[in-house]
């Protein structure tokens, strides 16, 4: 963990075919205010890619987490890692005090979709480990990420991209994809601690989601950024780090 050992944690999961340093931006504008920890996912960063189920290797992240921290710490994860925090707050409670979940979902409802995205995801894979140049290429095409297109973080978005391993990234895919993952939304109305959900105002399916999941859950509290998309946390740092403060305060004084 970094920062001083009195301040509480704050646990950071980065999204798909990202690392730990994408929340160097976020750590060094708050600065000593908390104590950070900011795991690379397997298959991303500093963290081998593992061909365990998607369950196994969050419970193992879990353990980690848990070994690592000494009270229970705040958590947020964007996108893929946004799946990743929503299942330990549901299934770990006790090692976090809350947990802030970004341009992120409770996963697909039926097994129909599930293995329909499996096997979507399985053909991204191969073509990840065919030509990984021209997959980013048309990955920051889609139109989920339509407004990180006009941002000038985008160059330096693809650079970082581009460091990762394609095989290590296909693995990853395949094991903590969406269709990979259980379906959370029959546990939301159980979440023992407090949620909060980040969405940008024109990610409009992240949008609906997050008003589906404040239906289930009462303890779910929905923040919409305007002017931008999924990337919500890099098109609006300022206003990020605002509400993200926010959020974490708030929750303080309860």
């Amino acid at each position: 963990m970094q920062g001083p050992d009195d301040k509480p944690g704050l646990i950071l999961i980065h999204g798909f075919l990202g690392s730990s340093l994408d929340w160097l931006p976020v750590t060094r504008t708050i600065g000593n205010e908390y104590r950070f920890m900011l795991p690379d996912l397997p298959g991303h960063g500093q963290t081998p890619a593992s061909d365990l189920p998607f369950e196994s290797q969050i419970e193992l992240l879990a353990e980690t987490l848990e070994c690592r921290q000494r009270t229970p710490s705040f958590l947020a994860g964007y996108s893929m890692g946004g799946r990743i925090a929503l299942y330990l707050a549901l299934r770990h409670p006790e090692l976090f005090r809350k947990a802030i979940i970004i341009s992120a979902s409770p996963g697909l409802k039926t097994e129909k979709e599930r293995q329909s995205r499996r096997e979507s995801d399985a053909l991204l894979a191969t073509k990840i480990e065919t030509n990984f140049r021209q997959f980013l290429k048309d990955w920051y095409n889609l139109p989920l990420f339509v407004t990180l297109k006009n941002h000038p973080s985008l160059y330096s978005v693809l650079r970082a991209r581009e460091r990762n391993k394609p095989d290590r990234i296909a693995i990853a895919l395949r094991t903590l994809g969406t269709g990979s993952q259980p379906s959370l939304w029959q546990e939301l109305g159980n979440s023992q601690i407090p949620l909060t959900f980040f969405a940008g105002e024109k990610d409009l399916k992240y949008v609906e989601i997050g008003r589906q999941m404040v239906n289930l859950c009462p303890r779910i509290n929905l923040e919409i950024f305007p002017e931008c998309g999924h990337t919500l946390h890099i098109e609006k740092h300022a206003l990020f780090i605002d509400r993200l403060l926010l959020s974490l305060t708030e929750e303080s004084s309860l």
